[in-house]
């Protein structure tokens, strides 16, 4: 440990007395012109912006039918004027220098290493503005600013020594910082390459007409699992990381597996056999119990389902595998309900039945081309019961409020016909009151007496 610490301290100074090195050439006369000339390029490019901003920005905030995607590179443009004339201005005074007033490379050194830091600025800002995580982007443009920077400059391989040289040595295993940067980078960099082969092969599928919601979602779900697993395995087998190790970690993974995880695992092998089999797919309307609503999404542990009131409610695949679940829209989207009532004894069946019918057609959700039937039930108490059944289309909407729709219509056009709908009516007598004696007609002779008074 004490001799690995003489070697980190001898190469900490040799570096450090090449730096002081470089620095001192920086004093020559030749490159304090330069620096003299970058200051000026930089207050010149101040001076372009503030003419060219306000011009770019009143052209930006006239532009019209522009997709937003268009407008935040316009904005990004705009809020970079300054760096983009800054880079210009250098590699245009490297051109005038070398090519006009025939001086030699040396004398613009400094302006091309700082023109080329520049270039691979904007470079990195543009690539990095198509990774849509936020974090990720800023974490990836840093590292890739400081790579060139260092690589520029010539300060990439002290720099790399000096990473190498921290490092853990168990047995014949050494891990340094510079080995666990390029593991990150390389795995991040696979990573990024297979999420966004993944969103690819998952546009790909929800765009093919050949490909069923469920089989396009489960060749995402697989497509997705194999890249992430195939982007660690090869970023670590790149860096010469040894993997005969993780046999050990996966026997104690299947462990945990066994005893903790059984029910996320049952989940995930529904979630499979669920999109395997095609008995939901995302835009189903489906009853669970007590939830009635849409499917929204189907996850590797869960599927979202919506309902009319803007819950959403994420059941558990095995939910779905293990209990009864009613898909109105499995098969097609044909949906059919019923609706009970009764009329009094007084209208004419017949006649109640027609008035039903054609009440239900003036529904708009109520199909036509599927007529509507009404049928008596039974003679009840104080009704003859009916039941109105008709067909939609567009479960979707709702259920409840076409029911209510077909009751209002059968509610005006009974009242139309002058079909009455009745209502159990009951004669309430108290115990203890003496009974009201019938009345006798007039004219009619009087009861015998029983008693022959």
């Amino acid at each position: 440990m004490e001799q690995e610490l003489q070697q980190l301290t001898a190469e900490f100074w040799r570096y450090t007395d090449e730096a002081e090195g470089f620095l001192r050439s920086m004093l020559l006369p030749s490159r304090l012109r330069q620096l003299v000339i970058l200051i000026a390029l930089a207050c010149a490019a101040w001076g372009a912006k503030a003419v060219i901003a306000p011009r770019v920005y009143a052209w930006i905030r006239g532009l019209e039918g522009r997709s937003k995607a268009q407008l935040r590179n316009l904005v990004e443009l705009h809020r970079r004027i300054w760096g983009y004339s800054y880079v210009a201005l250098i590699w245009l005074s490297v051109f005038v220098m070398n090519n006009l007033l025939g001086m030699f490379p040396s004398h613009t050194y400094i302006l091309r290493i700082a023109g080329s830091v520049g270039l691979a600025w904007i470079f990195v800002s543009l690539i990095t503005r198509f990774v849509r995580n936020p974090l990720m982007g800023r974490i990836l443009k840093w590292v890739a600013w400081t790579y060139t920077a260092l690589y520029f400059t010539g300060l990439l391989e002290p720099v790399a020594g000096v990473m190498d040289a921290i490092a853990i040595e168990i047995n014949d295993f050494r891990l340094s910082v510079l080995i666990v940067f390029k593991a990150l980078v390389v795995t991040g960099a696979l990573v990024f390459l297979a999420r966004s082969l993944s969103n690819f092969i998952t546009r790909w599928a929800a765009k093919n007409e050949n490909i069923s919601p469920t089989l396009g979602v489960l060749i995402a779900k697989l497509t997705q699992a194999f890249l992430y697993v195939s982007a660690v395995f090869f970023g670590l087998r790149a860096i010469g990381f040894d993997l005969t190790g993780l046999t050990v970690l996966s026997g104690a993974i299947g462990l945990g597996l066994g005893f903790g995880l059984q029910k996320i695992v049952s989940n995930i092998v529904s979630g499979v056999i669920i999109l395997m089999d095609k008995s939901v797919k995302p835009g189903d309307v489906i009853s669970l119990g007590d939830t009635f609503g849409w499917i929204d999404s189907l996850g590797a542990r869960y599927v979202s389902v919506v309902t009319r009131d803007g819950r959403e409610y994420l059941i558990p695949n095995e939910d779905l595998i293990t209990n009864q679940v009613v898909n109105w829209s499995h098969s097609n989207e044909l949906v059919r309900l019923d609706i009970h009532f009764g009329t009094a004894y007084g209208d004419d069946p017949h006649h109640v039945r027609r008035t039903a019918i054609d009440a239900a057609l003036s529904v708009n959700r109520v199909l036509p081309d599927k007529q509507p039937v009404c049928h008596i039930t039974g003679f009840g108490d104080s009704s003859v019961d009916y039941v109105l059944r008709f067909w939609i289309s567009d479960a979707t909407s709702g259920l409840t409020n076409v029911r209510g729709d077909v009751y209002l219509a059968l509610w005006d056009a009974f009242k139309a016909a002058g079909i009455s709908i009745p209502f159990p009516q009951r004669e309430v007598r108290i115990l203890g009151e003496e009974a009201p004696k019938p009345e006798r007609p007039r004219g009619a002779p009087m009861p015998p007496d029983l008693d022959g008074d």
